[in-house]
């Protein structure tokens, strides 16, 4: 095998990679930033050769700020260890122009990969779960609200809202809701008890 060919395995890897970070206020997203790239530093298969960080700007309402990190990583493993631990936005190899990478080293990358994808998968299957019976439980707490207010005697829509605490906008879903339940009904708009 030619020398100037380095084992991915073995090589270091020098990069320059780009790290974002969105989030408000101002000074905890720019400290933020700083604590991730001592993070970095802490990491015995990462070399920091050089970082710039930018300062935050604004952007609806969130403040956006990167830094931009010359670095060197020990092997191809580690490069693709660091991209999922630290999420960086890009990633520029600029020395070696070329590996060479064993079979097996390829074969546990993929792997790797693949068991990430699955812990991501469940994450994410577990926060929907987990969102679909907080809204299904927030819409019960919501039309119970609504029905305890409208116990007393009928309500405006607008005096519903102050009363229940619902912006008119939202509650006119969960009131044609409970209109096609047959919970409540609206005559002269004025919502009332079945």
């Amino acid at each position: 095998m030619p020398e100037e060919k380095l084992i991915a395995e073995q090589a270091h890897i020098r990069c320059r990679i780009i790290i974002e970070i969105l989030g408000k206020p101002k000074e905890h997203v720019e400290k933020t930033l700083r604590i991730y790239v001592d993070k970095i530093k802490n990491d015995s298969d990462l070399v920091i050769l050089n970082s710039e960080f930018s300062e935050a700007a604004e952007k609806e309402k969130l403040w956006a700020t990167f830094v931009e990190l010359d670095m060197i990583i020990k092997g191809i493993p580690k490069l693709i260890a660091f991209c999922f631990d630290y999420m960086p936005s890009s990633v520029e190899i600029t020395k070696p122009e070329e590996f060479v990478m064993k079979k097996s080293t390829v074969e546990n990358l993929v792997n790797d990969l693949q068991a990430r994808l699955h812990e991501v998968d469940m994450i994410i299957k577990n926060q929907k779960n987990e969102n679909d019976f907080l809204r299904k439980n927030l819409n019960k707490a919501a039309s119970n609200t609504i029905l305890v207010s409208l116990a007393p005697g009928g309500l405006s829509e607008e005096n519903l809202s102050k009363a229940t605490g619902i912006p008119e906008k939202e509650l006119e879903t969960i009131l044609n809701a409970l209109i096609k339940e047959n919970k409540i009904k609206k005559e002269n708009g004025i919502y009332s008890l079945v």
